[in-house]
C-alpha cells in the first residue's frame, strides 16, 4: 500500500510539472485563409464534390457540365488556389462595374487586381453560369452542348482567357477525367450509377 501511495504522489508531481496548455501562435481562423495551408482536395475529390452542381447547371443554363468542371479545375487548381479557398472564387472572375458584392484583391496580370468574393462555392458556380449568359458569350449557346471541344474553342474566341492554349487545357482535363460523362447524365443519356473515373 505504501508503494502505491509513493507511485501515486510521483505521478501527480510529474503531471503538475507538464505544460498541458495548447499554444496558439495565431488565431485559429487564419489556418483557413492562409494561402500556404494544405487543402484536402485532389482533382478526383474536387470533381466528386462539384459534379452535381455542374450537372444541375447544365440542365438550367445549357453550359456543358464538362466545361464547367474543367474550367473550375483549371482556374482553381482543383479548389486549392488561394482565390478558391479565401474568396470561394473557383473561376477567377474579376470584378467589373456591375459587381456589388464583396471583393478580394490579389496580384494577377497586374498588382492588386479585384476579384469577386463569394459566400460559398455554390454562389461562385452560379455566378459563373450567369457570367457566361452575357451577350459577349452568346455565340457559345449556338454550339451543341454535347460538343465540349467546340465549347472550349468558343470560350477562347469569345475572350474568356488570354492563354492561347486554354482550349487544349480544358479538352485535356475533360478527356483525362472523363468529364464528358456528366454531360450525358445531365441530358439523361447515362444514369448517375454508371459514372466512373
Amino acid at each position: 500500500m505504501q508503494k502505491f501511495i509513493r507511485v501515486f504522489i510521483l505521478a501527480i508531481l510529474l503531471c503538475s510539472s507538464c505544460d498541458t496548455s495548447r499554444r496558439v501562435d495565431k488565431p485559429i481562423d487564419e489556418e483557413y485563409i492562409n494561402p500556404k495551408s494544405d487543402h484536402p482536395y485532389t482533382t478526383e475529390t474536387y470533381i466528386d464534390k462539384f459534379k452535381g452542381i455542374a450537372i444541375w447547371q447544365m440542365r438550367k443554363y445549357g453550359i456543358p457540365a464538362s466545361i464547367t468542371l474543367a474550367q473550375a479545375i483549371l482556374e482553381s487548381s482543383s479548389g486549392n488556389s488561394e482565390l478558391a479557398r479565401v474568396a470561394k472564387n473557383h473561376f477567377g472572375i474579376k470584378c467589373n462595374n456591375n459587381w456589388n458584392g464583396k471583393t478580394y484583391l490579389k496580384d494577377d496580370e497586374r498588382k492588386n487586381e479585384c476579384f469577386r468574393m463569394y459566400k460559398n462555392e455554390s454562389e461562385s458556380f452560379k455566378d459563373h453560369a450567369e457570367f457566361l449568359k452575357r451577350d459577349r458569350y452568346a455565340s457559345l449557346f449556338t454550339i451543341d452542348n454535347n460538343d465540349y471541344i467546340e465549347w472550349a474553342r468558343g470560350l477562347k474566341k469569345a475572350g474568356y482567357a488570354t492563354n492561347p492554349h486554354y482550349p487544349d487545357l480544358l479538352i485535356g482535363l475533360i478527356q483525362r477525367y472523363k468529364l464528358y460523362q456528366y454531360d450525358k447524365v445531365a441530358m439523361g443519356k447515362r444514369k448517375k450509377d454508371d459514372i466512373y473515373y
